[in-house]
């Protein structure tokens, strides 16, 4: 499968990417055309401001996949189920679900110890009801550790269904387990490719405990400071700076890793992301092809090995 780029806006002190859309529906078309095929929506405001963020992107192009940072516990499971199956039908299914975990609010806190534990429990809980109101046909009623519903029901379902993509993360092995039974998509942690290699073996076999572990794609982020255009790869991909052709060089082992897509952050200006997409995007999507060709096939000499791509400046 190609590798796939997705642009994680930054967060400006004097506001948000998404602040003025006229400019913003500008952006959306460069990095459209640039190569990316995803954009997180994750905006300081919250989580009610995200979906109305989703929705706007998702109306001002036609292509670009919407990635929404989602909480448990902010909107009341069968709304959130609604909402966003009404989400996923006006992007036509470009929706995807990226679940971060936050602390439990006061009031929750007031009735049960608040830890590490709780909040992934409640994640699970809410990933739960949230696919089952995805796929019932009927009413239901719930009554759980941390919701309760009265038949619960959505008329209208997405394209997706119970379906929709799941994005998780964590290290921990409560993470883990809850990434194992419902994530689609894992969004690791940046580390150099040893552990990230570790970390994906870790997620995988949490999967695989819920039969599955070949479902399971991952997602790498990876910072850029493209000011100037110097220096030298970060070994731990957290944040790389220098000409394209080093940035794209840096990326190639993670990707023989087997990860599919990057997570690209640090490039919000036009011209940066114009340059990324015609030169890193490029380049690693050329050598990966590149490197795929030259992989014998069965009964066939091998070819000379992989060169890979100059680092030059």
């Amino acid at each position: 499968m190609p590798i796939e780029f997705t642009h994680v806006p930054g967060k400006p002190a004097n506001g948000s990417f998404f602040y003025d859309f006229a400019e913003t529906a500008t952006k959306l078309s460069l990095i459209e055309d640039s190569g990316f095929r995803k954009l997180v929506v994750d905006d300081p405001a919250g989580l009610l401001t995200n979906m109305d963020i989703a929705a706007q992107t998702l109306d001002r192009n036609g292509s670009l996949e919407v990635v929404l940072t989602h909480w448990a516990g902010v909107i009341d499971p069968t709304v959130a189920a609604r909402q966003l199956a009404a989400l996923d039908r006006r992007g036509g299914g470009r929706l995807s679900l990226r679940m971060l975990s936050e602390p439990l609010e006061d009031s929750d806190a007031e009735a049960r110890p608040v830890g590490h534990g709780v909040v992934w429990q409640r994640i699970d809980e809410y990933l739960v009801l949230l696919k089952r109101l995805w796929s019932n046909d009927r009413p239901f009623d719930h009554e759980g550790a941390f919701y309760s519903v009265r038949s619960g029901f959505v008329p209208r379902k997405g394209p997706h269904g119970a379906d929709l993509v799941i994005r998780l993360g964590g290290q921990s092995g409560t993470a883990l387990k809850v990434a194992g039974k419902h994530a689609d998509v894992f969004e690791l942690a940046a580390g150099s490719p040893n552990e990230v290699r570790q970390l994906m073996e870790r997620a995988r076999s949490a999967a695989a405990e819920h039969g599955r572990r070949g479902r399971l794609r991952f997602a790498l982020p990876v910072r850029i400071h493209p000011d100037g255009w110097t220096g030298t790869p970060d070994h731990k991909a957290v944040e790389i700076a220098g000409p394209p052709a080093r940035l794209a060089l840096a990326l190639l082992p993670y990707a023989a890793l087997g990860i599919e897509e990057f997570m690209i952050g640090g490039i919000d200006r036009p011209g940066e992301i114009a340059r990324i997409g015609r030169e890193t995007i490029t380049l690693v999507a050329n050598s990966l092809a590149r490197r795929e060709a030259e992989v014998p096939q069965p009964g066939m000499p091998a070819s000379r090995p992989f060169a890979g791509i100059h680092a030059g400046r």
